[in-house]
């Protein structure tokens, strides 16, 4: 197998694309601000229309990815670059711009489902922390881009050349997505079907999926809250100039993306320790930041602030791609990605809330608040999910070529029937036909 047929390949070139769309998109919002008009207040109105466009999207995704495969993948990564060109391109006005990012939104939520749904089912066949690896890249891809994206506006380049770019990137990445991927097999013998038909045939709005879903918000609530507020904290409060307010979300980013990388063991083996570690790293950090005396010491509060919120999404994917069987593990994201951003796009408004009230210094320690609900909401809730009957092991390196090789509806020969090895998948079935069924709640 190539390593463009890789399955983990593939979950990272989708992330690259993902955070490259991001990374340049932030760098390119004064001068699309500029570009269409609109005040401080008109463009926040506008950019509520992401979020509009996202949850829909993000909920129909999954299942269109249960049914399709990674081919459907390829194609919104490619659709993703072409909204993006759209709305840095379109928006001569606040019209123009809503409608734009409502599309941009709607592709945002559709790739993201399917890219996450690609890490978690990468990770459960290769047995390698794919998920935390994956999105490390997207956070280096926001760094580079958006830092890209800056030297292009310094040179005097219009705002949507870099868009230009990433479009054609975007388009040559979903199309070796779609042409070279190998699918997933469709009834690999550690995934036996019994595991589909016992749980529920579709796990749904199910509570245990919503409780992942709500702990990722309060994770994306405080990490975007810093993302959103750190240049304007540093600038107001500690008297930064210009460059350096803007370091501050960079940092950040930057230290997202290494911690992602160092912590991507631990995330597949002991996702609900990280999940614990990550809320009291985070908490700390934040408290640093809203009590730094001086610049400095705010960075160093939001480098570990970032090293905390980095962990917190990629281990409770890692809990849904360990309970989830994967023919439903695509329709499962698309609820916990759906709810988890609800929580991104609230972190920003409530800073902004705390902020009117109590400065924006109390509303960064109201942002560490979030971490210890986190905290004890964390432990409370994931030991007791059961999104499955049982975990569903990863796939060895024989296996994984075994099953994809293997026909799509079982062994049809008479040299199978007449095989013992042929009948293990009938027997495994069977013994979990005959366990009791998982607790929900």
């Amino acid at each position: 197998m190539s390593r463009l047929r890789s399955p983990a390949a593939s979950a990272y070139l989708g992330f690259a694309v993902f955070g490259a769309l991001w990374g340049t998109w932030g760098a390119s919002i004064p001068a699309i601000r500029d570009q269409a008009h609109v005040s401080d207040g008109q463009l926040g109105t506008a950019l509520l229309f992401v979020g509009a466009g996202a949850l829909p999207a993000m909920l129909v995704a999954g299942r269109a990815v249960d049914r399709h495969g990674r081919r459907l993948t390829g194609a919104l990564l490619a659709t993703l670059g072409a909204a993006g060109l759209l709305a840095a391109s379109a928006s001569r006005d606040l019209l123009s711009l809503a409608l734009s990012l409502a599309v941009l939104g709607a592709c945002s939520g559709a790739a993201d489902v399917a890219i996450n749904a690609a890490a978690a089912d990468a990770q459960q066949r290769t047995g390698r922390p794919v998920i935390s690896r994956a999105h490390a890249v997207f956070s280096a891809g926001v760094v580079a881009s958006s830092l890209t994206a800056g030297v292009l506006r310094a040179i005097g380049a219009p705002t949507v050349t870099g868009f230009v770019v990433l479009a054609v990137a975007a388009a040559a990445s979903g199309a070796t997505l779609a042409r070279r991927t190998t699918e997933r097999p469709s009834g690999p013998v550690t995934d036996p079907d019994v595991i589909v038909r016992r749980s529920a045939a579709g796990l749904g709005f199910s509570r245990p999926l919503l409780a992942l879903g709500a702990l990722g918000a309060l994770g994306f609530a405080v990490e975007n809250g810093h993302q959103s507020w750190s240049s304007l904290y540093l600038r107001d409060v500690l008297d930064a100039g210009p460059l350096a307010a803007a370091s501050g979300p960079a940092v950040f980013a930057a230290a997202v993306a290494v911690t992602r990388v160092a912590t991507a063991s631990a995330s597949l083996r002991h996702p609900v320790a990280l999940v614990a570690a990550g809320s009291v790293t985070a908490g700390l950090g934040t408290l640093v930041v809203g009590l730094a005396p001086s610049f400095a010491v705010a960075l160093v509060g939001l480098s570990t602030a970032a090293a905390g919120t980095a962990v917190l999404f990629p281990a409770l994917l890692s809990v849904l791609a360990a309970r989830v069987p994967h023919r439903q593990r695509g329709a499962a994201t698309s609820v916990v990605t759906a709810v988890a951003y609800l929580g991104f796009l609230a972190g920003p408004a409530y800073v902004g809330g705390w902020a009117a009230a109590v400065g924006l210094p109390g509303a960064v320690l109201a942002l560490a608040a979030l971490t210890a609900v986190l905290l004890v909401t964390g432990l409370v809730v994931l030991p007791r999910l059961h999104l499955g009957s049982q975990p569903v092991p990863p796939l060895s390196p024989a296996a994984s070529v075994e099953a994809a090789a293997a026909p799509a509806h079982g062994h049809t020969g008479g040299a199978a029937r007449s095989d013992p090895g042929a009948r293990a998948p009938e027997a495994q079935r069977a013994q979990v036909d005959s366990s009791p069924p998982a607790t929900t709640w």
